[in-house]
């Protein structure tokens, strides 16, 4: 069998990834919302070595070599295409914050695998979107994020025995998602640590029926948002390690808003807005980002006009 020699793409491509907030309360590492919050990405094939420049969040701290996840990303899905490239240079404007429980590594990974794609010529052909969900899933370890990074909107995402696939709904209006941002950071595996082996049968049962109703909320009847999203699968267990977040999550919920933890956390998403009195207390930025229905999107060129201001792509309040 003859194999088909690889061709890359002269010149610099680009990507713009969304932030995520996955599980929305009882949809644990299920459900996903892409959110109008941007990290900007360009790539080009280089004659040798890894250049990597970060401004934004993690500027300072992310690495600028092999290890950074979005070349490390790229790698993977240079081996799912048949061929490596001699170099890389790689520019990232980041928005998203950092282990705050809004996707920032599955933006990376988003980033890298749809950068990788469009480097190479049949890129889109040897790897389709449904190969690239499959292979963004099995970077992250779950496709709760990337779903929603990948395609937009509110995302259903589920693991066959061939990998990761989801589905993308289009959400009702009256959504209005905010996220109250603290200072603090956490980590997934740090959370994950934190739920037990198993749950009652009560709780489980609870959860899927709140899943299933917070599906309807979300794309035609956001009024039921605030009972639709009620969890006991992973928040209360989690609630130790971020109090702070825990307690916001309750007092929105106390007034009517239907709030959750963003991902793992520490973050706080709210559905709907507040009262224009509601106060979070000190230490909390407040975005109320909106929807990002399309998720990744890729075109040619550099960042040079890319706006560098860390919440540029929200809306600061």
């Amino acid at each position: 069998m003859s194999v088909v020699p690889t061709t890359f793409v002269s010149g610099p491509v680009k990507v713009r990834v969304p932030a995520t907030s996955a599980n929305l309360g009882p949809g644990f590492d299920a459900l996903g919302l892409a959110l109008g919050l941007h990290d900007d990405v360009a790539a080009e094939v280089v004659p040798d070595g890894v250049r990597v420049t970060v401004s934004g969040q993690g500027a300072g701290e992310l690495p600028a070599d092999e290890s950074h996840l979005v070349v490390q990303a790229m790698r993977a899905t240079f081996d799912a295409l048949g061929a490596q490239p001699p170099g890389l240079a790689v520019e990232c404007v980041n928005r998203i914050p950092q282990a705050r429980g809004l996707g920032s590594s599955s933006a990376a990974i988003v980033a890298g695998v749809q950068l990788a794609r469009s480097l190479v010529v049949d890129g889109a052909t040897r790897l389709d979107d449904a190969g690239a969900l499959r292979l963004a899933a099995e970077i992250e370890g779950h496709p709760d994020n990337v779903a929603p990074c990948l395609l937009g909107g509110f995302t259903i995402a589920w693991t066959e025995p061939t990998g990761a696939r989801a589905v993308s709904l289009a959400v009702a209006e009256g959504v209005r998602p905010i996220v109250f941002v603290p200072a603090e950071r956490g980590l997934t595996a740090v959370a994950r640590a934190a739920l037990p082996a198993a749950v009652p049968h009560g709780d489980a049962a609870l959860n899927a029926g709140r899943a299933a109703l917070l599906v309807h909320a979300l794309t035609a009847e956001p009024a039921l948002l605030l009972p639709a999203t009620v969890d006991r699968l992973h928040q209360d267990y989690r609630a130790a390690g971020m109090p702070g977040s825990s307690a916001l999550v309750s007092a929105l919920r106390a007034a009517g808003v239907a709030a959750v933890v963003s991902g793992a956390g520490p973050t706080v998403l709210a559905l709907t807005e507040p009262a224009e009195h509601f106060a979070p207390g000190a230490g909390w930025q407040v975005w109320s980002l909106g929807i990002d229905s399309r998720g990744a999107r890729v075109a040619r060129g550099t960042l040079e006009h890319a706006e560098r201001d860390p919440v540029a792509a929200g809306r600061k309040s």
